[in-house]
């Protein structure tokens, strides 16, 4: 295991700071923007562009471990306009084979069909503010204030809104038709049955980050998060026997699937490694669990972060730990500072577990 950054859109400056970090592995996201996509939109990818992105990233000392496959609306779009969903179904398969041309060889993608829901911002160590969600707090209005508009680090809170919320396909819940838990599955199918053919052909695995955060039973707004739970994990897994379908496993999203987190994510985590289809982890920590949480620095949250490192260990897993999610403060405003902290912190524990060395 090692540290991975992930990073969205960062400039030569932003790369520099993280080889300055320590860091030599980097998880990218380009959304938003037309570094990588063919002529006439961000959709389709030109496999020459994503070619010299690569190897700009490399020009810098770092390896990219794996690079972001938006989704966007097509989820939602497999179930009320099939057509235009097997179009985009299409193109994302396309997508799969031009990262294969361009030397990528694990694509990220989410299954989130609304925004990754958060009620507020709860008080932190030193003023800092945590992100949280706690169901009997839920009102649509702090949804659209407080919620992820987006997937991936760094993502401002304040951001909200359409704009980024319309790069990736997330919606309101109130805003989309009820999503049954069939509903929920048929959507996820129809992707993976698109996704995963094309993955083995190119040889590319695909890393699938669970929905965020956990939804009570029945759903949110008429919303279920199918794969919110350990049981919806292990379902999703068995979609396809390919070695190449697996999981973006994030740590603190699966920590919030449970009421106790720390009585269950050694166990849940050594079963997950085990299964050799964890691609990479986003490796953050909680205070609270199911319907009541906060996302805190890794080293005050509820999970001991070096037994999670150790069960990882027992489960064979050797990939990228990619820390995710810091609190939000105004002295840091873009949580620079903040990651780093937390990226000398996993170092820290994985030198104290004997899986890294001063390379």
């Amino acid at each position: 295991m090692y540290i991975s950054e992930q990073l969205l859109n960062p400039d030569e400056r932003r790369l520099r700071l993280s080889t300055q970090l320590g860091v030599q592995n980097v998880v990218l996201d380009n959304r938003g923007t037309e570094l990588v996509s063919a002529a006439g939109g961000v959709n389709a990818w030109d496999a020459g562009r994503l070619r010299r992105y690569r190897e700009w990233i490399e020009g810098f000392g770092l390896k990219l471990d794996v690079f972001a496959l938006d989704v966007g609306s097509i989820l939602l779009d497999s179930l009320v306009d099939l057509d235009s969903a097997r179009r985009q179904r299409d193109v994302l398969a396309q997508n799969v084979q031009k990262a294969a041309d361009a030397g990528i060889t694990c694509l990220k993608y989410n299954v989130q069909m609304v925004g990754i829901t958060r009620t507020g911002l709860k008080p932190g160590r030193g003023g800092a503010r945590n992100s949280g969600f706690v169901l009997t707090e839920y009102s649509p209005e702090d949804d659209s204030k407080h919620s992820y508009w987006g997937v991936g680090y760094p993502s401002n809170q304040e951001e909200g809104g359409s704009a980024s919320a319309m790069l990736c396909g997330q919606k309101m819940a109130r805003e989309v038709p009820p999503v049954s838990a069939q509903a929920g599955w048929d959507a996820i199918e129809f992707l993976v049955e698109g996704l995963v053919p094309a993955a083995d052909a190119a040889g590319v695995r695909l890393a699938c980050h669970p929905h965020d955060p956990a939804y009570p039973i029945g759903g949110l707004n008429g919303i279920e998060h199918v794969v919110g739970s350990a049981d919806g994990l292990r379902r999703f897994l068995s979609l396809s026997s390919s070695p190449n379908h697996g999981l973006n496993f994030c740590q603190g999203t699966v920590a919030e699937m449970f009421k106790e987190p720390a009585k269950h994510m050694n166990a849940v985590i050594e079963e997950f490694a085990a299964t050799g289809r964890i691609f990479m982890v986003h490796f953050r920590n909680i205070r609270g669990g199911y319907l009541d949480f906060q996302e805190v620095f890794p080293d005050e949250g509820d999970v001991d972060m070096l037994q999670a490192i150790k069960a990882y260990q027992r489960g064979g897993y050797a990939g990228p730990l990619c820390p995710d999610h810091v609190p939000v403060s105004d002295i840091d405003e873009g949580r620079e500072r903040f990651m780093a902290f937390a990226l000398g912190y996993t170092r820290g524990l994985l030198q104290a577990a004997g899986v890294w060395s001063v390379r």
